[in-house]
């Protein structure tokens, strides 16, 4: 495909977080093109993102869980930038009007002490990597109308990536089992799902591995001070403004989050 559509196709996308006004999907247009035309499309955005000087701040690794590929139709994870502009504070509420369509999910986040640069990364490295582990929910938004998406679309769309509130207590990697990580997650105070860190790619450090080893090839490494969301512990929730979310994670305490109302905003 060429620079130009790729460019275009960038372009539309930035235009759908401005106005607020989701687009057809892509891959109709893209069909003869493989994944890293749609890499290359969200990477097009991300450098929009810092020239007008915002900062990468991580990854998170969307697709990971079998439940969310049911949920989206698709068969293998994906990967997508994390900026500053998308971090949010707990208790604080989060501007409903930065989202289109958002979704919640209930996620480990590791921040790295090392750089993890692949290919070749194992498991030791990974935990070696690995400062601290915080519980996390991820806001999914996707800038595809009525989320029609394959597994192209949400590449392009950086990996659906919305916004992160991360929980304050800092747990070592030693003190916690994240495979056995059990997790309750609910909405404006019903429960209403239950998963565990296995469900994550058999762990949540299996998730950080593919990353690192897929990143790597592009030029990419996964920074010290970053973080890293390895993926969905349940599948996805729509949440609307107005919504209370809490996830509670077993050895990492919980996380809550507050969609704002619109009129408030």
């Amino acid at each position: 495909m060429s620079s130009d559509q790729v460019q275009g196709a960038a372009q539309r996308l930035l235009e759908a977080y401005r106005s607020g006004t989701p687009i057809d999907p892509l891959t109709p247009e893209f069909a003869p093109a493989e994944l890293p035309t749609a890499y290359r499309i969200a990477q097009a955005q991300v450098e929009q993102w810092e020239k007008d000087g915002d900062t990468v701040k991580g990854h998170k690794v969307g697709l990971a869980s079998a439940a969310i590929q049911r949920q989206m139709g698709v068969d293998q994870p994906d990967f997508g930038h994390l900026t500053a502009s998308m971090f949010h504070l707990e208790h604080q509420p989060i501007p409903a009007a930065t989202y289109i369509q958002p979704r919640i999910e209930p996620e480990t986040a590791f921040v790295l002490g090392r750089p993890l640069t692949g290919p070749g990364v194992t498991i030791a490295d990974a935990v070696r990597a690995v400062e601290f582990v915080l519980p996390a929910l991820e806001i999914v938004d996707s800038r595809i109308r009525d989320w029609k998406i394959g597994i192209f679309d949400t590449i392009a769309d950086n990996a659906s990536s919305g916004g992160v509130v991360l929980g304050s207590r800092p747990v070592l990697l030693r003190d916690v089992d994240l495979r056995l990580t059990g997790c309750t997650l609910h909405i404006n105070g019903e429960l209403v799902a239950t998963g565990a860190g296995g469900a994550v790619l058999g762990s949540p450090l299996n998730s950080l591995v593919w990353l690192a080893n897929t990143v790597g090839p592009l030029g990419v490494t996964l920074e010290p001070g970053h973080v890293v969301l390895p993926g969905s512990m349940t599948k996805a929730f729509p949440i609307s403004p107005g919504d209370s979310i809490v996830a509670n994670m077993s050895g990492l305490g919980s996380v809550s989050a507050i969609l704002g109302e619109r009129a408030e905003q």
